[in-house]
C-alpha cells in the first residue's frame, strides 16, 4: 500500500492511529462497563481521527496516484455535521443516568445523513452512469468545499452552546438536590467542553489569519491547523478514557426553552414519577406550612446527624420525612433561604466548629474532622468553611485560640 513517509504525513499518522486505538479502547470499555457515554465518546474520537485523515493521506501521496485518488474523492472522511450532535448527546449521557435517544433526537443527525447520501449519489453517478468524472471534474475533494467547512463548524458551535447550556442547567439543579454538588459537577465535563471549544476556535483563528496570511490557506499551511486539532483530539482521547464520571441523579430538562427541570426517581419511566424541583414554591411566602416543614427538617437532621452522610440527597431527606422532594426543596429554598447543598454544608460546618470547640483538632487532622462531619474532599471543605465563616479553617482556629 502506498504511503510516502515525511514530516507532514508521519506526524498526522501518529495522531490518526492513536485516535483509532483510543476509539477502540473506549468501545471496549463501553461494552465492559455498560456505560453509554463511552459509546458516544468512542464515536466522537473515531470521527475526529477520520477528520485529519485526508491531510495525512494527501501528504502520503494518495491524491496523486490512482486508485487512491478516487478513494479519497468518493469517501467522506470529514463528518462535520455529526461531531456537534455527538458531543451534545455525550454530555447528556454523562450527566443523566436515564438519558436515551428519543425519536426526535434522531433529527439532529439528519444533515449528516443527507451529506452522506449526496456523496454516495456522486459516486454512483460518476462510476456507473457518466463513467468518468462529472462531479469531480475540477479534481477538488468535496469535503473541502467552503460551504461544507463553514456550515460544519457553525453546526459544531451551535451544539457546543447547547451542551454548555445543558451543563449550566445541570449545575443549577444539582445544588438543589445533592449535598455533594461539588463532586457531581465533574471537572472532566468542563475540561472536554473547553477542549471542544478549542477545536472550534482553532478553525476560526486560522480562517481569520488566512485573510492576512494567504499561505495559511494553502494545503501545507492548513496542515498546521490539523496538527493543532490532533493535539486537542489526543487530549480528549487520553483523558476521556481515564475519566470515571458516574452520575446517579436522574432528571429531565429542556435545553431550548425555560420549562421546569424535573427530578426523577432512579427507575422513572413515566411522567407520573417526575417532581418539579426548580419552579414550584409555596403560594404564601410566610406560609405556616414552611415553618412546620422547616422545624421537621431541622429536628431530623440534627437528631440523626444526616449531614454526616457525604452523599445525602434531597430524595433521601424526603423519604425519611415521608413526603416528596418538591416539598423539601420548597421549604429549604424559602425557609432556609439557600439551596440544599449549602444548607447541608452549613450543618457540616457547625459540626466542625463544635469539634474545634471540643478540642478535637488537637487529636485529629482538620481533614479527618471534615470527613467525620460529612465532607469528602479538602477543596469542598475549605470552600464551604470560607463561605460560612469568612475565614479559612486555620484562620478560624487562630481566632478562637
Amino acid at each position: 500500500m502506498l504511503f510516502q513517509f515525511g514530516s507532514y504525513s508521519s506526524l498526522l499518522l501518529i495522531s490518526f492511529t492513536q485516535g483509532i486505538i483510543y476509539s477502540i479502547l473506549l468501545l471496549v470499555k463501553a461494552i465492559r462497563t455498560e456505560d453509554k457515554s463511552n459509546y458516544w465518546l468512542s464515536f466522537f474520537i473515531f470521527l475526529c481521527s477520520l477528520f485529519i485523515a485526508p491531510w495525512m493521506l494527501g501528504f502520503a501521496g494518495w491524491y496523486d496516484n490512482q486508485p487512491y485518488r478516487d478513494f479519497m474523492f468518493y469517501t467522506p472522511f470529514q463528518h462535520l455535521f455529526f461531531l456537534g450532535p455527538i458531543i451534545f448527546f455525550y454530555t447528556q449521557s454523562l450527566l443523566n443516568p436515564l438519558f436515551k435517544l428519543s425519536k426526535k433526537d434522531f433529527l439532529h443527525f439528519l444533515p449528516g445523513i443527507l451529506y452522506l447520501f449526496v456523496m454516495m449519489s456522486f459516486w454512483i453517478y460518476d462510476k456507473f452512469i457518466f463513467k468518468t468524472y462529472y462531479f469531480y471534474e475540477d479534481q477538488a475533494d468535496k469535503d473541502f468545499d467552503n460551504w461544507y467547512q463553514y456550515s460544519g463548524f457553525i453546526s459544531m458551535t451551535i451544539y457546543f452552546s447547547l451542551s454548555l447550556r445543558y451543563y449550566f442547567k445541570y449545575k443549577k439543579l444539582i445544588v438543589q438536590v445533592a449535598s455533594n454538588a461539588d463532586d457531581l459537577l465533574f471537572r472532566w465535563i468542563r475540561n472536554y467542553l473547553f477542549a471542544f471549544l478549542s477545536m472550534i476556535c482553532i478553525r476560526l483563528t486560522f480562517t481569520i489569519a488566512s485573510i492576512f496570511f494567504p499561505v495559511l490557506d494553502s494545503y501545507q499551511g492548513t496542515w498546521w491547523f490539523f496538527l493543532m486539532f490532533s493535539v486537542v483530539l489526543y487530549y480528549i482521547a487520553v483523558t476521556g478514557y481515564s475519566n470515571a464520571v458516574i452520575s446517579k441523579i436522574a432528571f429531565k430538562l429542556s435545553v431550548l426553552n425555560n420549562q421546569p427541570t424535573y427530578l426523577l426517581s432512579s427507575n422513572a419511566v413515566t411522567e407520573e414519577t417526575v417532581i418539579d424541583i426548580e419552579h414550584e414554591t409555596f403560594e404564601e411566602t410566610n406560609s405556616p406550612e414552611i415553618a412546620l416543614w422547616k422545624s421537621k427538617i431541622e429536628t431530623l437532621i440534627q437528631r440523626e446527624k444526616l449531614y454526616q452522610n457525604p452523599e445525602l440527597t434531597l430524595t433521601d431527606l424526603a423519604k425519611k420525612l415521608e413526603t416528596n422532594a418538591s416539598v423539601i426543596s420548597k421549604t429549604i429554598n424559602q425557609g432556609f433561604q439557600m439551596n440544599f447543598n449549602d444548607c447541608i454544608n452549613n450543618y457540616r460546618i457547625e459540626a466542625v466548629k463544635n469539634s474545634f470547640a471540643n478540642g478535637d483538632h488537637k487529636k485529629s487532622t482538620l481533614l479527618g474532622i471534615a470527613y467525620d462531619c460529612g465532607f469528602n474532599s479538602k477543596a469542598t471543605f475549605n470552600r464551604a468553611f470560607k463561605k460560612n465563616t469568612g475565614t479559612t479553617p486555620k484562620e478560624y482556629l487562630n481566632l478562637i485560640s
